[in-house]
Formats: structure tokens, C-alpha cells, sequence
């Protein structure tokens, strides 16, 4: 009779020190080491930078090139609260800052870049959510870092903060920057 009640114990206390043991933000990717996918995405309609069209996502864009490739969407709430350390990663010439639009209707899209600023230099849209699932993406934000060669080196769950900015993805950046130089 108090086998039952032993098991049960047993199982509660492991799911109690496996759920509280560990950072959420650290999720393994098995995408880390792979090409990043292959997956075109069509440019947020209307989305213009200095008088220009910018482009959607060709992943021919990845060759050659260091790229910080963040999904976000206007209806994220933590996405607010990282996009302007996302401008500040912009100003950094070394990078291509890519945007994958989660999920979005293109008018908030383009409001959310209008009231924060638009790091990215190209904003792939991905309307049904299809791409996202291709990238191993858990929900949004989420930030990858790709290698010149196309790789995806490292993937941040959750969104940027002023914390994991300076300690996590610039010490990953300068790796990326390092390797293949």
C-alpha cells in the first residue's frame, strides 16, 4: 500500500530538482555546427531603409559574412525590450543583422521597426511559421549567430538583454569574427 506513495515521491522529488536545476535560455540546438536553412523568405512589404527596398532573406546571403539573424515579431513583448540593443548591434560593421518576421501583419511590423529603428539590413517574413520550425525556433525572440561559411554557430533563446549582450553574444560575435579570418 505505500508503494504507490514511494513512487510517487520518488518521481515528484526528480521532477522537481530536473525542472529547477539549469538555465532555460540554454536549450541545445541540434541545428549548432549545420548550414543554416535553406529556406527563401519574401521582404516585408513596404519596408524601406534609406529610400531602398530592403531585401527578404535568400540564405545565398550567409556566404562570406558574420550574421546576427534575430526572429521577432510586433506582438512580442520581449522583443520590445531588446530592439534597441539590437540597433546598437547594427552599428557594428563587421555584422549583417537579419530579421525573421514571426507570425507578423506587415503594417505592425513595420510600425514596431519605425518606433524602435530598423537594425536589419534584410527582414525575411515568415507569415505561416514554416521557416521558424526549419531554424529550431522555440518561439519568439530568438537569436542565431551564422558563420562566414553559412553555419549556425551559436542560438539564444529569449530575447537579448543588457546582461547576456556583453557576457553570451559578443563573446560568441568575436569568436564567429575570429574563426575564418
Amino acid at each position: 500500500m505505500a508503494l504507490p506513495l514511494v513512487v510517487f515521491a520518488a518521481l515528484a522529488a526528480l521532477f522537481w530538482l530536473r525542472l529547477g536545476n539549469g538555465d532555460p535560455s540554454r536549450i541545445p540546438s541540434a541545428l549548432i555546427g549545420r548550414p543554416a536553412p535553406q529556406t527563401p523568405l519574401p521582404p516585408l512589404e513596404g519596408l524601406v531603409n534609406d529610400g531602398a527596398a530592403v531585401p527578404g532573406l535568400d540564405p545565398s546571403v550567409f556566404k562570406g559574412k558574420v550574421s546576427i539573424v534575430n526572429v521577432w515579431a510586433s506582438w512580442c513583448v520581449p522583443c520590445h525590450d531588446e530592439a534597441p540593443l539590437l540597433t546598437e548591434l547594427g552599428h557594428d560593421k563587421r555584422l549583417q543583422i537579419v530579421g525573421i518576421n514571426y507570425k507578423d501583419g506587415a503594417d505592425n511590423a513595420r510600425r514596431f521597426l519605425g518606433r524602435y529603428g530598423n537594425p536589419f539590413g534584410i527582414v525575411g517574413v515568415d507569415t505561416n511559421g514554416r521557416a521558424s520550425i526549419e531554424w529550431g525556433v522555440y518561439g519568439v525572440p530568438e537569436t542565431f549567430i551564422v558563420g562566414r561559411e553559412g553555419t549556425i554557430l551559436y542560438k539564444l533563446v529569449g530575447p537579448v538583454t543588457s546582461d547576456n549582450i556583453n557576457t553570451v553574444l559578443r563573446t560568441e560575435i568575436d569568436k564567429a569574427l575570429k574563426a575564418g579570418s
